[in-house]
Protein backbone atom coordinates (compact mmCIF):
# COMPACT_ATOMS: atom_id res chain seq x y z
CA UNK A 1 0.00 0.00 0.00
CA UNK A 2 1.33 3.62 -0.60
CA UNK A 3 2.31 5.78 1.78
CA UNK A 4 -0.15 8.38 2.31
CA UNK A 5 1.33 11.95 1.64
CA UNK A 6 1.49 14.42 4.66
CA UNK A 7 2.64 18.06 5.52
CA UNK A 8 4.71 19.46 8.23
CA UNK A 9 1.84 19.16 10.47
CA UNK A 10 1.02 15.36 9.82
CA UNK A 11 -2.07 16.51 7.96
CA UNK A 12 -2.95 13.21 5.08
CA UNK A 13 -3.11 15.55 1.61
CA UNK A 14 -5.59 14.49 -0.71
CA UNK A 15 -5.06 13.80 -4.39
CA UNK A 16 -3.85 16.81 -6.59
CA UNK A 17 -2.94 18.42 -3.40
CA UNK A 18 1.55 19.30 -2.79
CA UNK A 19 2.98 20.82 0.06
CA UNK A 20 6.33 23.05 -0.77
CA UNK A 21 8.07 23.43 2.45
CA UNK A 22 10.44 25.55 0.82
CA UNK A 23 7.78 28.04 -0.51
CA UNK A 24 6.08 27.59 3.00
CA UNK A 25 2.72 26.86 0.42
CA UNK A 26 0.06 24.30 -1.01
CA UNK A 27 -0.86 23.63 -4.29
CA UNK A 28 -3.35 21.87 -5.88
CA UNK A 29 -3.61 20.45 -9.15
CA UNK A 30 -6.52 19.82 -11.62
CA UNK A 31 -7.62 19.39 -15.87
CA UNK A 32 -10.27 21.60 -16.43
CA UNK A 33 -13.14 21.30 -19.20
CA UNK A 34 -10.77 21.11 -21.74
CA UNK A 35 -8.53 18.94 -20.12
CA UNK A 36 -5.72 21.70 -19.52
CA UNK A 37 -3.90 21.04 -16.44
CA UNK A 38 -4.87 23.99 -14.04
CA UNK A 39 -3.52 24.71 -10.60
CA UNK A 40 -4.30 27.09 -7.53
CA UNK A 41 -2.33 28.25 -4.71
CA UNK A 42 -2.52 29.02 -0.82
CA UNK A 43 -0.49 29.02 2.42
CA UNK A 44 -3.21 28.07 4.17
CA UNK A 45 -4.66 24.38 3.46
CA UNK A 46 -7.99 24.94 4.61
CA UNK A 47 -8.69 27.52 2.42
CA UNK A 48 -6.86 25.79 -0.25
CA UNK A 49 -9.59 23.11 0.32
CA UNK A 50 -12.41 25.15 0.36
CA UNK A 51 -11.19 26.28 -3.35
CA UNK A 52 -11.00 22.95 -4.41
CA UNK A 53 -14.46 22.19 -2.97
CA UNK A 54 -15.82 25.19 -5.02
CA UNK A 55 -13.89 24.19 -8.54
CA UNK A 56 -15.19 20.70 -7.62
CA UNK A 57 -18.78 22.07 -7.50
CA UNK A 58 -18.42 24.35 -10.56
CA UNK A 59 -17.15 21.47 -12.31
CA UNK A 60 -20.47 19.23 -11.56
CA UNK A 61 -22.29 22.32 -12.31
CA UNK A 62 -20.85 22.26 -15.95
CA UNK A 63 -18.94 25.60 -14.74
CA UNK A 64 -16.01 26.52 -15.86
CA UNK A 65 -13.52 29.13 -14.08
CA UNK A 66 -11.55 29.76 -17.10
CA UNK A 67 -14.38 30.15 -19.78
CA UNK A 68 -15.19 34.24 -19.36
CA UNK A 69 -15.56 35.10 -23.10
CA UNK A 70 -18.49 37.37 -23.58
CA UNK A 71 -20.01 38.50 -26.55
CA UNK A 72 -20.07 42.36 -27.74
CA UNK A 73 -23.22 44.23 -27.68
CA UNK A 74 -23.32 45.02 -31.71
CA UNK A 75 -23.09 40.73 -31.35
CA UNK A 76 -25.17 40.26 -28.82
CA UNK A 77 -28.00 42.47 -31.33
CA UNK A 78 -27.15 40.56 -34.40
CA UNK A 79 -27.61 37.04 -32.47
CA UNK A 80 -30.92 38.26 -31.35
CA UNK A 81 -32.12 40.36 -34.13
CA UNK A 82 -31.23 36.84 -36.57
CA UNK A 83 -33.23 34.78 -34.89
CA UNK A 84 -36.32 36.52 -33.85
CA UNK A 85 -39.10 36.12 -36.89
CA UNK A 86 -36.58 33.43 -37.89
CA UNK A 87 -38.27 30.50 -39.96
CA UNK A 88 -36.43 27.58 -37.98
CA UNK A 89 -34.69 29.91 -34.93
CA UNK A 90 -37.45 31.83 -33.77
CA UNK A 91 -38.88 29.13 -30.97
CA UNK A 92 -35.01 29.98 -29.19
CA UNK A 93 -36.04 33.54 -28.71
CA UNK A 94 -37.47 32.81 -25.04
CA UNK A 95 -34.68 31.14 -24.05
CA UNK A 96 -31.91 32.93 -24.79
CA UNK A 97 -33.51 36.14 -23.85
CA UNK A 98 -33.79 34.64 -20.53
CA UNK A 99 -30.47 33.67 -20.77
CA UNK A 100 -28.95 37.16 -21.56
CA UNK A 101 -31.61 38.90 -19.53
CA UNK A 102 -30.79 36.96 -16.23
CA UNK A 103 -27.17 35.83 -16.01
CA UNK A 104 -28.31 32.31 -14.90
CA UNK A 105 -25.89 29.67 -14.92
CA UNK A 106 -26.80 27.04 -17.46
CA UNK A 107 -27.92 24.35 -14.77
CA UNK A 108 -30.27 27.41 -13.16
CA UNK A 109 -31.61 28.18 -16.24
CA UNK A 110 -32.78 24.28 -17.54
CA UNK A 111 -33.66 23.88 -13.92
CA UNK A 112 -36.65 26.46 -13.81
CA UNK A 113 -39.70 25.52 -13.13
CA UNK A 114 -42.84 27.79 -13.58
CA UNK A 115 -43.37 27.86 -9.11
CA UNK A 116 -39.51 29.52 -9.54
CA UNK A 117 -41.46 32.48 -11.28
CA UNK A 118 -43.67 34.92 -9.42
CA UNK A 119 -44.97 36.81 -12.63
CA UNK A 120 -47.37 39.58 -10.30
CA UNK A 121 -43.80 40.88 -8.41
CA UNK A 122 -41.58 39.69 -11.64
CA UNK A 123 -39.51 37.77 -9.64
CA UNK A 124 -37.31 34.40 -10.30
CA UNK A 125 -36.15 32.37 -7.49
CA UNK A 126 -32.95 30.65 -8.14
CA UNK A 127 -32.71 27.77 -5.41
CA UNK A 128 -31.96 24.67 -7.45
CA UNK A 129 -29.70 23.67 -10.92
CA UNK A 130 -29.95 20.76 -13.37
CA UNK A 131 -26.72 19.07 -13.87
CA UNK A 132 -25.67 15.96 -16.24
CA UNK A 133 -24.88 13.63 -13.17
CA UNK A 134 -21.50 11.07 -14.28
CA UNK A 135 -21.64 7.51 -15.20
CA UNK A 136 -20.70 4.89 -12.96
CA UNK A 137 -20.26 1.18 -12.38
CA UNK A 138 -23.59 1.21 -10.94
CA UNK A 139 -25.36 3.79 -13.12
CA UNK A 140 -24.50 3.10 -16.67
CA UNK A 141 -26.85 5.57 -18.21
CA UNK A 142 -26.62 9.07 -18.58
CA UNK A 143 -28.89 11.19 -16.84
CA UNK A 144 -29.85 14.35 -15.18
CA UNK A 145 -30.50 15.27 -11.39
CA UNK A 146 -30.73 18.10 -9.10
CA UNK A 147 -27.91 19.78 -7.51
CA UNK A 148 -28.89 22.25 -4.56
CA UNK A 149 -26.65 25.58 -3.74
CA UNK A 150 -24.08 24.54 -1.48
CA UNK A 151 -23.98 28.07 -0.16
CA UNK A 152 -26.34 30.90 0.45
CA UNK A 153 -24.98 33.12 -2.05
CA UNK A 154 -25.97 30.24 -4.76
CA UNK A 155 -30.09 30.89 -3.69
CA UNK A 156 -31.16 34.36 -5.03
CA UNK A 157 -33.70 36.31 -6.54
CA UNK A 158 -33.42 38.26 -9.53
CA UNK A 159 -35.83 40.58 -11.01
CA UNK A 160 -37.10 40.41 -14.18
CA UNK A 161 -36.39 42.82 -17.42
CA UNK A 162 -39.46 43.59 -19.22
CA UNK A 163 -37.96 41.28 -22.15
CA UNK A 164 -37.85 38.35 -19.90
CA UNK A 165 -40.77 38.71 -18.60
CA UNK A 166 -42.49 38.77 -22.20
CA UNK A 167 -40.05 35.70 -22.81
CA UNK A 168 -41.58 33.81 -19.68
CA UNK A 169 -45.68 34.78 -20.73
CA UNK A 170 -44.88 33.83 -24.38
CA UNK A 171 -43.87 30.72 -23.57
CA UNK A 172 -46.64 29.90 -21.01
CA UNK A 173 -49.19 31.11 -23.33
CA UNK A 174 -47.26 28.74 -26.18
CA UNK A 175 -47.53 26.13 -23.54
CA UNK A 176 -51.47 26.77 -23.19
CA UNK A 177 -52.18 25.02 -26.70
CA UNK A 178 -48.99 22.67 -26.81
CA UNK A 179 -48.79 21.29 -23.33
CA UNK A 180 -46.53 22.09 -20.79
CA UNK A 181 -43.20 19.94 -19.58
CA UNK A 182 -44.02 16.93 -17.84
CA UNK A 183 -40.08 15.59 -17.28
CA UNK A 184 -39.84 14.57 -13.57
CA UNK A 185 -36.30 14.80 -12.06
CA UNK A 186 -35.27 13.98 -8.33
CA UNK A 187 -38.93 14.45 -7.33
CA UNK A 188 -38.97 17.90 -9.23
CA UNK A 189 -41.51 18.93 -11.95
CA UNK A 190 -42.70 21.49 -13.29
CA UNK A 191 -39.57 22.66 -15.80
CA UNK A 192 -40.53 25.15 -18.15
CA UNK A 193 -38.30 25.39 -21.21
CA UNK A 194 -38.49 21.92 -23.17
CA UNK A 195 -36.54 19.86 -26.12
CA UNK A 196 -38.35 18.95 -29.09
CA UNK A 197 -39.58 15.57 -27.62
CA UNK A 198 -40.75 17.26 -24.51
CA UNK A 199 -37.92 16.98 -22.19
CA UNK A 200 -35.95 19.19 -19.88
CA UNK A 201 -33.20 20.91 -22.07
CA UNK A 202 -29.50 20.34 -21.62
CA UNK A 203 -26.58 22.13 -22.02
CA UNK A 204 -25.87 20.24 -25.14
CA UNK A 205 -29.04 21.23 -26.77
CA UNK A 206 -28.32 25.18 -26.24
CA UNK A 207 -24.81 25.01 -27.24
CA UNK A 208 -26.10 22.68 -30.22
CA UNK A 209 -28.05 25.44 -31.42
CA UNK A 210 -26.06 28.39 -30.43
CA UNK A 211 -23.83 26.72 -33.12
CA UNK A 212 -26.42 26.34 -35.85
CA UNK A 213 -27.31 29.99 -35.71
CA UNK A 214 -23.89 31.21 -35.29
CA UNK A 215 -22.87 29.28 -38.71
CA UNK A 216 -26.39 30.17 -40.57
CA UNK A 217 -25.97 34.00 -39.21
CA UNK A 218 -22.17 33.87 -40.88
CA UNK A 219 -23.32 32.38 -44.16
CA UNK A 220 -25.72 35.26 -44.33
CA UNK A 221 -23.08 38.28 -43.66
CA UNK A 222 -20.22 36.79 -45.67
CA UNK A 223 -23.12 37.17 -48.98
CA UNK A 224 -24.33 40.15 -47.44
CA UNK A 225 -20.83 41.91 -47.10
CA UNK A 226 -19.56 40.39 -50.83
CA UNK A 227 -22.50 42.57 -52.19
CA UNK A 228 -22.11 45.12 -50.40
CA UNK A 229 -18.07 45.47 -50.66
CA UNK A 230 -17.41 45.57 -47.10
CA UNK A 231 -15.65 42.81 -44.39
CA UNK A 232 -17.85 40.63 -42.62
CA UNK A 233 -18.90 41.25 -38.88
CA UNK A 234 -19.19 37.84 -38.43
CA UNK A 235 -20.47 35.93 -34.87
CA UNK A 236 -17.97 34.43 -32.94
CA UNK A 237 -17.73 30.86 -31.76
CA UNK A 238 -19.21 30.76 -27.74
CA UNK A 239 -20.94 28.28 -25.48
CA UNK A 240 -24.45 29.19 -22.98
CA UNK A 241 -21.58 29.88 -20.54
CA UNK A 242 -20.81 33.12 -22.08
CA UNK A 243 -24.23 34.63 -21.98
CA UNK A 244 -23.87 34.24 -18.16
CA UNK A 245 -20.27 36.48 -18.74
CA UNK A 246 -22.52 38.57 -21.33
CA UNK A 247 -24.71 39.39 -18.86
CA UNK A 248 -22.59 40.16 -16.01
CA UNK A 249 -20.59 42.60 -18.37
CA UNK A 250 -23.54 44.33 -19.17
CA UNK A 251 -24.88 44.67 -15.60
CA UNK A 252 -21.66 46.07 -14.57
CA UNK A 253 -21.54 48.25 -17.83
CA UNK A 254 -24.79 50.00 -15.93
CA UNK A 255 -24.49 49.77 -12.07
CA UNK A 256 -21.91 50.80 -10.08
CA UNK A 257 -23.04 48.90 -6.77
CA UNK A 258 -21.01 45.62 -6.26
CA UNK A 259 -23.18 43.89 -3.68
CA UNK A 260 -25.90 44.23 -5.87
CA UNK A 261 -24.33 42.73 -9.07
CA UNK A 262 -22.95 40.09 -6.28
CA UNK A 263 -26.47 39.40 -5.33
CA UNK A 264 -27.77 38.52 -8.85
CA UNK A 265 -24.87 36.80 -10.48
CA UNK A 266 -25.09 34.38 -7.26
CA UNK A 267 -21.13 35.07 -6.72
CA UNK A 268 -19.96 33.62 -3.35
CA UNK A 269 -16.86 35.83 -3.46
CA UNK A 270 -17.07 39.65 -4.35
CA UNK A 271 -13.40 39.43 -5.63
CA UNK A 272 -15.36 37.25 -8.50
CA UNK A 273 -17.26 40.37 -8.94
CA UNK A 274 -14.54 42.85 -8.56
CA UNK A 275 -12.89 40.66 -11.44
CA UNK A 276 -15.52 41.20 -14.10
CA UNK A 277 -15.98 44.86 -13.06
CA UNK A 278 -12.56 45.66 -13.48
CA UNK A 279 -12.61 44.55 -16.84
CA UNK A 280 -15.35 46.35 -17.75
CA UNK A 281 -13.83 49.67 -16.62
CA UNK A 282 -11.04 48.46 -18.86
CA UNK A 283 -13.06 48.31 -21.50
CA UNK A 284 -14.96 51.49 -20.73
CA UNK A 285 -11.64 53.66 -20.41
CA UNK A 286 -10.40 52.02 -23.72
CA UNK A 287 -13.80 53.30 -25.36
CA UNK A 288 -13.71 56.69 -23.74
CA UNK A 289 -10.23 57.43 -24.29
CA UNK A 290 -10.86 55.89 -28.24
CA UNK A 291 -13.77 58.54 -28.91
CA UNK A 292 -11.61 61.58 -27.20
CA UNK A 293 -9.02 60.57 -30.14
CA UNK A 294 -11.83 60.68 -32.59
CA UNK A 295 -12.50 64.61 -31.49
CA UNK A 296 -8.82 65.25 -30.80
CA UNK A 297 -8.85 67.56 -34.17
CA UNK A 298 -12.56 69.52 -32.99
CA UNK A 299 -10.76 71.12 -29.57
Amino acid sequence: MAKARKDNKGRVLRTGEQYRPKEGRYLYTYLDSRKKRRTIYSVDLMKLREREDEIKRDQLDGIDNYIRGHVTVNQQKAFMDFIEGHPVFDHWVPAFTVLLGTGCRCGEFIGLRWEDIDMENRMISINHALVRAKKSRFNKKERMTVSLPKTEAGIRTIPMLDQVYEAFDRVYKEQCETGFNETEIDGMSGFIFKNELGNVLSEQNINAAIRRITEAYNIKEEVRAARERREPELLPHFSCHYLRHTFCTRLCENETNLKVIQSVMGHKNIKTTMEVYAECTDEKKKEAMQNLSAKWKDF
